[in-house]
C-alpha cells in the first residue's frame, strides 16, 4: 500500500525544482549552521532509533519471504548493526573542516591582479543506490556539509527504511530552519523514474550510481547529466616470496571475510610460484575455517589437492565480483604476471601487494592503475570513514573529477576569483 500510494505521488519535476531552490539556500549557509543541522539529525536519529529499526526489521522480513539470500540481507539490508556508526559519522562530519569557500592555487598573473580558485558546492546530486539504507544518511551528511541538495533513489527491498530515514532527516532540517527539500527521496521502485531522473539536467548537476555493473551501464548510457561511476570492485592481493606470511594471512582474511558483500572485499588472491606450494594450503586452512570457498586455476589447484571447498576456476571466475565468501586463487610466475593479470581483470578499484621488497612495492604502486593501491594492508580500507574522511558518498573508479572514496572535497567544484585594481587586458 505504501508503495502504490508513493508511486502515484512522485513528481520528479517538482522535486527537481525544490532541490534546486534548496541548493541555492544551502550554498549560502555558514559552517556553523550546517554543523548544527548535522548534530540535530544525529540527535533525531538517536531519538527515533527504535521506530526506524522496527521498520527496517519489517523490510528484512519481507526480503526473507521473497527468498533473498541471508548473507545479502545481513550485509546490505540490516541497519541495526550500523546505526551507532551512522550516528557517530554524522557527528564526525560536523567536526571536519568545511571545504566550501576554501581558496587554493593562488597566483598574481600581473602586478596587483590576484587570482585564486575557490571551492563551491556542486549543486544538486542525484544518487541512485541498491540496498544499504545507511547510504541515505551518509549521502545526506556529506551533501549538507558541502552545501548540496540531493535527490535519493534506493533499492526496493529497503523502501520503507529509507522513507523513515528521510522523514527524520527532513524534520531535523526544518527544526533548525533549513530547507527540508535538501533531502528528497523517490519513494517508488518504478525504474521508469530512474530514467526520468537521468534526464533532469536542468535541475540535477551530477548523478552518482552505487550498485552493480548493470546500474552503472544504464546510467552512463541514458543520462544527460555527468555521471560518476564506481563501487564495482574486483579486488586483488598479490603475495610474493619474502612476505611476512603470518601477517599476510591476517590481511587476506580481513580483506575477504569481515564484510564479503562490499565492493572493497577481496575477490582474487595471486601467489608467486615459488611460494604457492607452502602458502596456499595455509590460506585454505585459515580462510576455510571462516566458511570461504575457493575457485582455483590449475596450478593453484595442484598446490591444494583434493578439497571439497575448492572448485576449478571457470572461464569467467576471475572477472567476477563475488559479493560472497568465495575467493579466486591463481599462481603466477612473477610480479610482471601479477600486474598483467590485474590489468586484464581489475575494475580499477582496490588492489594490493604483500611483500617486504620495497622495490616490488614501488613498481606495483606505479604500474597498477587502480583508485587505491595497497602495500601490506587490507583492501577494506578503501572507505571514507576508514581513511579519516568521515562518511563517503561513493567510491569512484573513473579518472575525471574524483577517484577513490568521495567525501567532502570531492563534492565540491571550484570557481576562479579574480580581483584587480581596474586592470584591463590589452
Amino acid at each position: 500500500m505504501i508503495e502504490s500510494v508513493a508511486r502515484e505521488a512522485v513528481d520528479l519535476q517538482q522535486m527537481g525544482r525544490q532541490a534546486k531552490a534548496a541548493a541555492v539556500e544551502l550554498a549560502q549557509c555558514s559552517t556553523t549552521q550546517k554543523n548544527e543541522a548535522l548534530l540535530a539529525i544525529a540527535d533525531a536519529l538517536a531519538a527515533e532509533r527504535a521506530e526506524i529499526l522496527a521498520i527496517n526489521a519489517g523490510d528484512m522480513a519481507a526480503a526473507r519471504e521473497a527468498g533473498v539470500d541471508e548473507l545479502y540481507i545481513r550485509d546490505r539490508l540490516n541497519l541495526e548493526r550500523r546505526m551507532d556508526s551512522v550516528i557517530a559519522d554524522l557527528r564526525k562530519v560536523a567536526q571536519l573542516p568545511d571545504p566550501v569557500g576554501e581558496r587554493f592555487d593562488e597566483r598574481e598573473p600581473r602586478e596587483g591582479l590576484r587570482a585564486w580558485k575557490q571551492r563551491t558546492p556542486l549543486g544538486v546530486l542525484g544518487v541512485i543506490y541498491e540496498a544499504r539504507p545507511q547510504v541515505t544518511v551518509d549521502v545526506a551528511a556529506l551533501a549538507l556539509k558541502t552545501g548540496n541538495a540531493v535527490i535519493l533513489r534506493g533499492g526496493r527491498e529497503v523502501l520503507r527504511s529509507n522513507m523513515a530515514l528521510v522523514r527524520v532527516l527532513s524534520g531535523a532540517m526544518e527544526g533548525v530552519g533549513l530547507p527540508a527539500a535538501a533531502f528528497q527521496y523517490i519513494a517508488s521502485s518504478d525504474r521508469r523514474l530512474v530514467g526520468e531522473l537521468l534526464r533532469m539536467h536542468e535541475y540535477v548537476d551530477m548523478i552518482i550510481p552505487r550498485g552493480g555493473n548493470g546500474l552503472h551501464t544504464f546510467c552512463r548510457e541514458n543520462s544527460t547529466i555527468p555521471v560518476i561511476t564506481g563501487g564495482i570492485g574486483i579486488c586483488h592481493l598479490y603475495v610474493e616470496p619474502g612476505a611476512d606470511l603470518d601477517a599476510a594471512l591476517q590481511v587476506i582474511h580481513n580483506s575477504k571475510t569481515v564484510s564479503p558483500a562490499v565492493c572493497n572485499a577481496l575477490d582474487t588472491l595471486l601467489v608467486q610460484r615459488a611460494l604457492a606450494a607452502e602458502f596456499l594450503p595455509r590460506v585454505l586452512e585459515h580462510l576455510g575455517a571462516a566458511g570461504v570457498e575457493f575457485r582455483a586455476e590449475p596450478r593453484a589447484l595442484a598446490c591444494v589437492g583434493a578439497d571439497e571447498r575448492v572448485s576449478p576456476a571457470g572461464p569467467e571466475d576471475f572477472d567476477t565480483e563475488w559479493y560472497a565468501l568465495t575467493l579466486g586463487l591463481k599462481v603466477v610466475d612473477s610480479l610482471d604476471e601479477a600486474i598483467d593479470h590485474i590489468r586484464a581483470h581489475s575494475t580499477q578499484h582496490s588492489d594490493g601487494i604483500l611483500t617486504r621488497d620495497m622495490a616490488s612495492a614501488e613498481r606495483f604502486c606505479n604500474e597498477v592503475d587502480s583508485a587505491a593501491v595497497y602495500v601490506n594492508a587490507s583492501t577494506r580500507f578503501t572507505d571514507g570513514s576508514a581513511l579519516g574522511l568521515g562518511a563517503e558518498i561513493a567510491i569512484s573508479t573513473q579518472k575525471l573529477h574524483a577517484r577513490g572514496p568521495m567525501a567532502l572535497t570531492e563534492l565540491t567544484t571550484y570557481k576562479w576569483v579574480v580581483v584587480g585594481e581596474g586592470h584591463v587586458r590589452l
